[in-house]
């Protein structure tokens, strides 16, 4: 049996985009709260019935949320331009080595509606 396990979590964190739409206040200093969920797909242990112990995967987490919260986001190493797209694809490879493995990192900005799904798929189930 395979199970998915998500685990959320939020940031805040600022950051300038240089866009054509609404580019004057893209371009200032600005802020959002962003939601991160990550899932994990994987079986279950038959002692535990866990896929993985919650608190390796928050520790995890953990290490990757404190590289953004109440950070500006355009100095972030790796990110490139800050858009949600760019945020989950980082996210999704900060915690890529994880086992089980991570299948998706979903980034959203609930207040605004947007949200963007960085999937990784593999050959296996």
């Amino acid at each position: 049996m395979i199970l998915e396990l998500t685990q959320e979590f939020y940031f805040e964190a600022a950051h300038t985009l240089d866009r054509e739409y609404d580019a004057e206040s893209s371009r200032r200093v600005h802020g959002h709260t962003y939601y991160a969920e990550v899932t994990l797909r994987g079986e279950p242990d038959p002692a535990t019935f866990m896929i993985t112990d919650l608190a390796t995967l928050r520790s995890r987490i953990e290490q990757v949320r404190s590289e953004l919260d109440h950070h500006l986001l355009d100095e972030v190493e790796g990110l490139g331009k800050p858009t949600i797209e760019a945020l989950s694809m980082l996210i999704a490879r900060r915690l890529k080595a994880l086992e089980p493995r991570v299948i998706a990192v979903r980034v959203s900005r609930k207040a605004s509606g947007d949200s963007c799904i960085c999937r990784l798929f593999t050959s296996e189930p």
